[in-house]
């Protein structure tokens, strides 16, 4: 969108009076924002553009501001055009978690990631401030895997058995997500999101989205990453860990010290996610033009696989997506 270059350059020349910078492709994400890096004087920043006709930037500017406040690592505010959908940040840097996560590195880097967690959720704000992630958005969610994945990429055509197994399904999920304690959800806290810092680690990006919601729905996020994939019980082990952190924190209560509840919790809770992201890749291909993420629906569905295999309340969907689903992923 050249047009809107245009207007981003003459933002930065006259309103915030920069002069010999150059300005460079930082990243774009899965929504219509699209990131700048902007070198000025020595400096960097990150310029956010956020087309206001099609994104609304007031959540994000709500979020950053509760998260940094409380002393997380994110983005700080520095200039801002709302009227033009633009915002100049901080710059965290360039060091993905994905990029330096491995098999040394994961203990520390998930340490401080869960440390972080623990700070979102006890800073659950009060109500109103954010929405709640009620049951009619969890449903919404769990259809973009029937609508966008299996009817629209896949072209299955759904039989009523399939169609009321599918809704049985999300009944279960969904129940499981309202009976968690709600906290201060981010919503896509996972290493795409997640940056390696000097200091404060990690910086903390994409949180426009946070709600009050489930707590092990952010926990899953991060130990069940659609973008890269450790074995079950290091995951459990890293998941139990935490359920101690909530615990000594207050987050979680005495009542919820419960090792086989609390993993019920986080299994069924990835399930959820892992559908909505599906849909969510599906639906990046055919409506955003966007097919670099149906490389990640097979690891994405393979956790689904993997949970409802060890729950019969969700067998029915696991046989639905090893027999009629995975086969058909190109």
């Amino acid at each position: 969108m050249p047009q809107r270059i245009e207007a981003l350059k003459q933002w930065l020349q006259d309103e915030l009076t920069f002069r010999d910078y150059t300005l460079k492709p930082a990243s774009a994400d899965a929504s219509f924002r699209r990131y700048f890096r902007v070198a000025h004087e020595g400096a960097s920043f990150i310029v956010m553009d956020a087309p206001p006709d099609k994104e609304d930037s007031a959540p994000y500017i709500r979020v950053a501001r509760l998260f940094f406040d409380i002393g997380l690592n994110v983005p700080e505010i520095i200039d801002m055009d709302l009227e033009q959908g633009f915002l100049l940040l901080s710059d965290l840097g360039n060091r993905l978690y994905l990029d330096d996560l491995n098999a040394g590195s994961a203990d520390r880097l998930y340490g401080d990631a869960l440390g972080a967690l623990a700070a979102i959720q006890a800073c659950t704000p009060a109500g109103g401030v954010l929405p709640d992630y009620d049951r009619d958005l969890l449903m919404i969610e769990m259809a973009l895997f029937r609508d966008w994945l299996v009817e629209r990429h896949l072209g299955i055509a759904l039989t009523g058995a399939q169609v009321a197994m599918l809704d049985t399904v999300f009944e279960v999920l969904a129940e499981n997500a309202l009976v968690q304690p709600q906290v201060c959800v981010h919503r896509d806290y996972h290493s795409r999101n997640l940056m390696v810092t000097g200091q404060n680690n990690p910086g903390i990006l994409d949180f426009q989205d946070a709600v009050i919601g489930p707590v092990t729905y952010d926990l899953v996020s991060l130990l069940r990453d659609c973008y890269i994939s450790w074995p079950r019980a290091q995951v459990e082990d890293w998941a139990l860990g935490y359920q101690e952190l909530a615990l000594q924190s207050g987050i979680l209560r005495i009542e919820h010290e419960d090792p086989k509840q609390f993993l019920r919790w986080f299994d069924l809770m990835g399930v959820q996610r892992h559908l909505k992201a599906a849909g969510i890749f599906a639906r990046l291909n055919h409506r955003d033009g966007k097919p670099g993420y149906l490389a990640d629906i097979p690891r994405t569905l393979g956790y689904v696989i993997d949970v409802t295999a060890r729950y019969d309340e969700l067998a029915g969907l696991g046989e639905f997506i090893m027999q009629d689903v995975i086969d058909r992923l190109d």
